[in-house]
């Protein structure tokens, strides 16, 4: 990934929560191509990790992909921000801001002859990369809808731009609307299992899909899906033993932290890359115990037989786990 020094060109108020930030290169040429479901990675002062924010774009033509002349992301303020969300809401126009990118771990597929309408779904801020997939499809000439899901209507962004782009194809829902609801279930049972889902939003909405698309016949290769979370406590969760077989560690994982966490703080190095549990970078071989599978990355199969782990979100059934790390 390339490392970009960028300027805030302009700010906008998008939502009560959500601003927008266009961002430009200093010497005013065209910035890195990038594609649909792409982010940059933001350096955040004062912190170890970057924040990843999705590239949105309206541009009417696919040319917004290949030579953007900005960049423009949307940053929801999070009531329990580390950091990241606060830093962004506090940049001020002419504010230059490092990242890394672009990168896509959401892309597209590529089309296929006589395909049904692609089905794009999204909640809160999870409309950023879902928005850029409208646009791009829009701009290729493929059919597609856009189901778009907040608490309330006013919480809902770039809604003038999405009703612009797609007319009749796109469909809002407010959670305080009983009229409106999203419900995850009738909208599957009014698709066909041949047509490509793509949803970002909260945990508990895709896991409400993938759970339902599964049982509806759904291949997973036709159910994409990015998490914008990275693990959080679970009601329940209690500390465990991790023995780290290779270097001959035992640690203690408590409630509110996770195996990678306590392997960096220990001054290890394990690889990892989203997270999430999506990319399956930090998988680790489980020796002894019972794995407590949290992650997207495994298959059932795989999670049944215990013997692979998510070290980034995934914990234990059992007080101890032996790894082969």
């Amino acid at each position: 990934m390339q490392k970009l020094e960028l300027t805030v060109s302009a700010i906008r108020a998008e939502s009560p929560l959500i601003r927008s930030l266009q961002l430009c290169a200093a010497s005013g040429d065209p910035l890195p191509a990038f594609s649909p479901g792409s982010h940059l990675q933001v350096h955040i002062p004062g912190l170890s990790d970057t924040r990843n924010y999705s590239l949105i774009s309206f541009e009417p033509s696919e040319r917004g992909f290949e030579a953007p002349q900005h960049y423009l992301l949307g940053v929801r303020l999070e009531e329990s921000s580390s950091g990241g969300s606060r830093f962004m809401h506090g940049l001020a126009v002419g504010d230059r801001i490092t990242v890394l990118g672009p990168k896509n771990d959401f892309p597209l597929h590529a089309p296929e002859p006589a395909e049904a309408p692609i089905v794009l779904i999204a909640g809160g801020i999870g409309i950023t990369p879902i928005a850029a997939m409208a646009n791009a499809l829009q701009a290729a000439g493929r059919p597609w809808v856009l189901h778009y899901s907040g608490r309330s209507r006013d919480q809902l962004a770039f809604v003038a731009e999405l009703a612009a782009l797609g007319g009749a194809a796109l469909h809002l829902h407010a959670d305080d609307d009983p009229a409106s609801r999203l419900d995850i279930g009738a909208l599957l049972s009014a698709l066909a299992p041949s047509q490509h889902l793509y949803v970002c939003g909260p945990k508990g909405m895709i896991d409400a899909l993938i759970e339902g698309a599964k049982t509806r016949g759904w291949p997973a290769d036709r159910i994409h899906f990015e998490l914008f979370t990275t693990a959080k406590p679970v009601s329940g969760d209690q500390a465990f033993e991790v023995e780290l077989r290779q270097s001959g560690k035992t640690l203690t994982v408590p409630a509110n932290k996770t195996i990678l966490e306590v392997l960096e703080s220990e001054g290890c190095d394990p690889m990892y890359d989203c997270k999430r549990g999506e990319c399956g970078v930090c998988t680790a071989t489980v020796l002894e115990g019972t794995p407590d599978h949290r992650d997207y990355f495994l298959s059932e199969a795989e999670k049944a037989s215990g013997k692979m782990i998510q070290i980034c979100i995934s914990r234990a059934k059992s007080a101890r786990l032996v790894l082969d790390l």
